[in-house]
Order: C-alpha cells, then structure tokens, then sequence
C-alpha cells in the first residue's frame, strides 16, 4: 500500500473515502454541518455515520470518543473501522483527516496496511469481493514524513510475517523458510545470509535441533540473517522459534486445532521480516538474526520421552515431554548467538500455553535478566501496539527445571508458572548475554482485535523494528 502525506485540507481530498475522526466534545467542521445526514453522526468511540456531501464522494465519521482517552491504539482501531467501510463500498483509496500528532498518523498507518490485510494465494477462481485500498492519504500530518514512512514499513513487513503464518507446513518448511531469508539477504548490499543443515548442525552439537527434528522426514535447519548497519558495533541479536508443524512428537497433542500448530514458527517468521524492515529502513545497528527452523513429528527415528541429549552448551537434558520442543531449538540458537558476539539477545516464541492463560491475548509476556533491555521491549511494545508485560525471574523456579538424571528437564514436574520455568530453563544458555525472552503464543494468533481480526497477527515485528530504531538512534556518533 502506498502511504502520503498530503497537505491540502481534508475537504479537498480525492480519495474514495475521507475518515473524519470526531472526539466527544466536538462539533462537525463547517463545511459538513450541513451535509443531509449530519444530525445523525455519534462521537462515541466506534460510532459510524456516512455522509455524502458534493466533494468528496463519501465521508465516514468515525467516533473517537473522549479525546482524554483518545490514544495510537484507539488510532489503529479507528483505521481498522475505516478499512472495513471501505470494502464495502469497493474503495481503493482512502484519506484520514489526522486527529492528532506524528504517532497517531503513524498509528493510522499501520492500523490502515494490517486490517488491509488478506491471504488468499492459496485460493483459485474468480473473487467477487471488492478489493483492498492500495492508497492512504494522511492531511493534517505535517511534520510525520519519517514516523509515517517507518510505520509504513514496519506494517508491510508484519503482513509477510502473516502470510508465512498462514502458509501450510507442507509449502513453509525450514527449507521455504531459509529461502526466504536468502531472498531477504539480496535486497540489501548490508545482509548477508548463511544455512546451517543437518550436517554442520550435528558438527556443532546442537543436540536440541537435531533431536526435535529427528522424528520428521524433513531437515532441521539454523536460518541466520547478519545485517550491518553499524560497522564495527556490537550487534543485537534476533532469536526467533520456528517449528513449521508441532503434532507435539511422540507427546502427541489432541487432534482438535492440531492444524493451527503449522503457526509454531510465528516467532521466526516475525524475526525473518523484521530483519528485511530494519534493513529497508537502513537503520544504523548491526542486527543478527538467528532462526532454528524444525518440523517436530513422531516418526520412527523421533526422540522418546525419557531421552537425554546434549545442548550446544553441553548441558545435558532428559526429555519427559517431547511437546516442550521449542525451548530446546531455542537454547543452541541462544548459545550460537552469544558465541557469535551479541552482547544482547532478544528472543520471540510461540513457547507455552500457560502464558495464554496468564495474559490471554492482549500481552505478550517478556522476561529477562536484564532490566534495561526488558524496559526497551515493554516500551517498543507500548508505542506500536504490541504489547508486553514483564514476568518475574527467581532462583525458586530454576529448581523446577532440574533434571533427575541429567542436568536439566525441558519439562517440569509440577505444573507451576510454566511460562517463567520455560524461561528459566532459557536462560541456562545464554553464556552471560543480556537477554530478553518475549513469550507470543497468546499474541501471535487470533488476537481479534479491529485491524487484525482472526487469524495471524504478525506480532513482533514492529516491535522489533521499533527496539532497533530506538537503539539506533540512541547509540553515540561512530
């Protein structure tokens, strides 16, 4: 979707359809008031009305509420609403009159591109439903060039993360997944992109990969991304969980919503194309992107529950459940990105249904070692959108991830803060890095909210793009 910001008065837009957002306490501009229908517009929050003046064609009122409440969030809403009138009146243009600053047209944005969002590739013949905006015009933004630009991106790339999501395990197996990201490496001159197979994994001793790959026909992969923006700074490391289909392994889970589990790789989807946001943005930090890609499948060869395996590290874990899969791809990816220089981690994962039950849908949880960079996260989260709450870490809990005859359990014996013990049992790897462990398996699917609706939602991508521009933009001059 191509985003301008124009500035002519919103009376003068071309567009199909003009959004007029109107707070509570006030009035209709002038050259509305007396449009036919003017008497029936509502300022609550959500309230629609339809107006027909000569120029434009169509105004949407869209109640903003109290403007004390007014915030990016109700923003995004607001433009969730505005997409949805649209279609159906076959719009392929849109203009918001901007009722507020620089964030809220950047809240429009990308509130605008995600509830824009469609997956239908997959589908054949003819499609009588009218088409998407490919145009948003912004008046009354002056100033918001570089915020709207950003958000425009950012938005963009989180709905390829939801087309990866949607994708079935059958066409977005790690080897798609890898192609993906050497595709990513060509469009930029600062990415380069290297494949870790089967092989060089079992080299390595990446014993977690290996085992959880071992009961699929297809091969486990480490997917990294090294992006330079900054030559010579210490780079922020990207982790993200992709386990292309989790049937739980020999831990087989229900058969009810097992096909939903081909979106177990959301976390390195959203690393994936936040990785090419951040590149296309030409952001000025060093970024290394690490992706363990694995399908987890109970075959022949699948590793038994009562087995131990070895780590990257050389810790030693015995497997009482063969469905706790992805914190043992995610502790060689930890491990790797350390060696690899990164003095700070960040890592997304669809890793536990406990965090479901927690925070539901509206946070993700963040946990980490160290405060600054869970305070980047949270914040990040706050200002696009995706939110984040921070769980605590204690000694307590890393007792309940010992093992009995190996030095660690991938699954505790006690069904006790199961999102934290995961998160304990993480940081066992992380040799030192200051590390943030963002927990999506509540966020990344089915959020429900206006611009996203059902489905994938593409969770961690602004996030992430916008932690990397705020670090970037506070680092000292090279």
């Amino acid at each position: 979707m191509k985003v301008e910001v124009n500035p002519a008065p919103a009376a003068e837009a071309e567009a199909d359809l003009l959004c007029l957002g109107l707070f509570a306490e006030q009035a209709l501009p002038g050259w509305l008031a007396g449009t036919a229908g003017a008497s029936d517009v509502r300022s609550k929050f959500k309230e629609l009305t339809m107006l027909r003046p000569d120029s434009p064609a169509r105004v949407l009122v869209v109640g903003l509420g109290e403007q004390s409440a007014f915030d990016a969030e109700r923003a995004r809403v607001a433009a969730g609403l505005g997409v949805r009138q649209g279609r159906r009146y076959g719009a392929s243009s849109l203009a918001w009159s901007v009722p507020g600053d620089e964030r809220i047209a950047a809240a429009l944005t990308d509130g605008t591109i995600l509830a824009a969002y469609r997956f239908d590739r997959l589908k054949t013949g003819d499609d009588d439903r009218p088409g998407d905006p490919d145009l948003l015009q912004l008046h009354g933004a002056e100033g918001a060039d570089e915020l709207v630009a950003t958000a425009r991106v950012a938005a963009v790339a989180a709905n390829r993360a939801r087309d990866l999501q949607n994708l079935p395990a059958n066409i977005a197996d790690a080897a798609f997944l890898a192609g993906r990201a050497e595709e990513i490496a060509t469009h930029s001159e600062a990415m380069q992109a290297e494949i870790l197979g089967p092989d060089q994994l079992a080299e390595l001793g990446m014993g977690g990969l290996i085992a959880v790959g071992a009961g699929s026909a297809k091969d486990p992969a480490l997917i990294v991304l090294r992006y330079t923006g900054r030559p010579g700074a210490e780079p922020l490391a990207v982790v993200g969980k992709a386990v292309t289909f989790d049937s739980g392994g020999i831990s087989l889970k229900p058969s009810q919503g097992m096909h939903e589990m081909k979106m177990d790789m959301s976390g390195g989807a959203a690393a994936l194309e936040a990785t090419a946001a951040i590149a296309e943005l030409g952001l000025e930090l060093n970024l290394l992107t690490v992706v363990p890609a694995v399908e987890n499948m109970p075959g022949g060869r699948a590793t038994r529950p009562g087995d131990v395996i070895t780590q990257l590290n050389g810790k030693t874990v015995e497997i009482n459940n063969t469905d706790a899969e992805g914190r043992l791809i995610l502790a060689d990816a930890l491990t790797w990105a350390a060696r690899e220089g990164a003095g700070r981690i960040i890592d997304l994962a669809t890793l536990t249904g406990a965090v479901v039950v927690a925070l539901g849908s509206t946070h993700a949880a963040v946990i980490g070692n160290d405060d600054q960079l869970v305070a980047e996260v949270e914040a990040a989260g706050a200002l696009v959108g995706e939110l984040a709450w921070r769980l605590p870490l204690h000694a307590e809990y890393k007792e309940l991830m010992k093992g009995t005859v190996a030095d660690l359990t991938n699954a505790a014996a006690k069904r006790k803060a199961g999102s934290i013990t995961a998160a304990s049992f993480l940081e066992e790897f992380i040799e030192g890095a200051r590390w943030a462990h963002v927990d999506i398996a509540g966020t990344a699917w089915d959020v429900g909210r206006t611009y996203l609706g059902r489905g994938p939602s593409g969770y961690g991508v602004r996030l992430l793009v916008e932690v990397a521009r705020s670090l970037a933009q506070r680092a000292e001059p090279a």
